[in-house]
């Protein structure tokens, strides 16, 4: 069975075409800068691989790309557009309405349409990359993955604002978590090599958006983002947690509008609000040359992650490993020494030298010592989109 991963953006998109159920990955790939004249097309099999810059002014034309090259002769990877069973795609807001994988239908891309207002950055793209596979991929099953999903475990008291109950009981206000499908994958990995039936486990996915999971037994119990993908850690743009009453100050003593407040905390704050740079990788390299702003928001965003390891051990009543995983989880050695110094009481020791891996596997950092084992884990949310897409056909 073949299966399509798309993971839209507002600007980019990801794909894996994999065979399923021996989850071999035939090709995968990115296009970057959607929207721009040089927007950037990346094909990888395992013979080869190609990058093309040029004008891809919407995902249409980024998925005919796509399609295209699946079709190419000398790929030979399918022979037409049929050849695709299954085309699945992770949608970040299912709200309370959808808490497993779902088969797209009208009604429910009408729904997803409906909950954009809680996720603006990425519902909206991950509807447009359904709408243009359903006419790329005419034949094949569409899949919705979302990101909410594997929250769905979180307990009511720990999933519940305290603001009055009718904004829960009418109008579904209450924290939802994203990241699902990484926190779900990472976290299996980690149970699996603990080889423990019970287990408590933090899972951190750092990137440009970035998020934590408390998960017991396998089992989401609490998640640092909330009603939306704003609050919590510190991201690339996204502001993190902040005291509330900041937005009514803002509101009411420099006039700014409910819209310039909310472009504000979800593209202008972060990391760039603090440094002028979205990437990890620039604010570092500005740290090490001495610029004090980006100096002090690598201190200030492994803080946050510090506040939240502590908060979840608690709530876990113990702690058998920590998780780093996606972009800046995987591949920033420095954000993981600093999340991870100073952290003896909670059994933390990291090994300076395994440190600096860049791992394609699950490898232990931490030292033989410490009573907690910490994990770096390669993420795969495409290999997890698959296996749920066609979990729900098996029957």
């Amino acid at each position: 069975m073949q299966v399509l991963v798309l993971n839209s953006g507002s600007s980019s998109l990801k794909f894996q075409l994999i065979s399923m159920p021996k989850k071999t990955i035939l090709c995968s790939g990115l296009i970057e800068r959607i929207g721009l004249d040089d927007a950037i097309f990346k094909f990888k099999t395992d013979k080869d691989s190609i990058e093309v810059v040029q004008a891809i002014p919407n995902h249409k034309v980024g998925l005919e790309l796509l399609s295209k090259q699946l079709l190419n002769k000398e790929t030979g990877i399918i022979k037409s557009t049929d050849a695709i069973d299954i085309v699945g795609h992770r949608v970040v807001h299912g709200g309370q309405h959808f808490t497993a994988t779902t088969e797209i239908t009208p009604a429910v891309k009408n729904k997803i349409r409906e909950l954009s207002s809680l996720a603006p950055l990425h519902n909206p793209a991950n509807l447009e990359g359904i709408e243009v596979a359903e006419a790329i991929f005419p034949n094949a099953k569409q899949v919705a993955v979302f990101d909410t999903a594997f929250h769905q475990s979180i307990p009511e008291h720990a999933y519940k604002y305290a603001i009055p109950n009718e904004f829960l009981d009418k109008h579904n206000i209450r924290l939802y978590g994203f990241h699902g499908t990484s926190h779900k994958f990472v976290s299996e990995k980690a149970i699996e090599y603990l080889d423990k039936k019970q287990s408590n486990i933090i899972t951190i996915h750092l990137g440009n958006g970035c998020s934590m999971t408390a998960v017991k037994d396998g089992k989401s119990i609490d998640h640092s983002l909330g009603f939306s993908p704003v609050n919590g850690l510190i991201m690339g743009t996204r502001s993190g947690d902040i005291d509330p009453a900041i937005i009514f100050y803002l509101a009411e003593r420099f006039d700014y509008t409910v819209a310039e407040i909310n472009t504000m905390l979800q593209k202008k704050s972060g990391m760039l609000g603090l440094t002028g740079y979205s990437d990890l990788r620039d604010i570092q390299a500005e740290a090490e040359k001495g610029n004090k702003d980006c100096q002090l928001a690598l201190q200030m965003n492994a803080y946050r992650i510090k506040k939240y390891l502590g908060s979840y051990a608690a709530i876990l009543n113990g702690l058998d490993a920590i998780v780093f995983t996606a972009g800046i989880g995987e591949n920033s050695p420095e954000m993981r020494r600093r999340v991870c110094e100073d952290m003896d009481f909670l059994g933390i020791t990291l090994d300076a030298e395994k440190n600096q891996v860049r791992p394609d596997k699950l490898t232990v950092i931490s030292t033989d010592a410490s009573k907690v084992k910490v994990l770096v884990i390669p993420t795969n949310e495409e290999l997890e989109i698959a296996k749920q897409s066609v979990g729900l056909f098996k029957n």
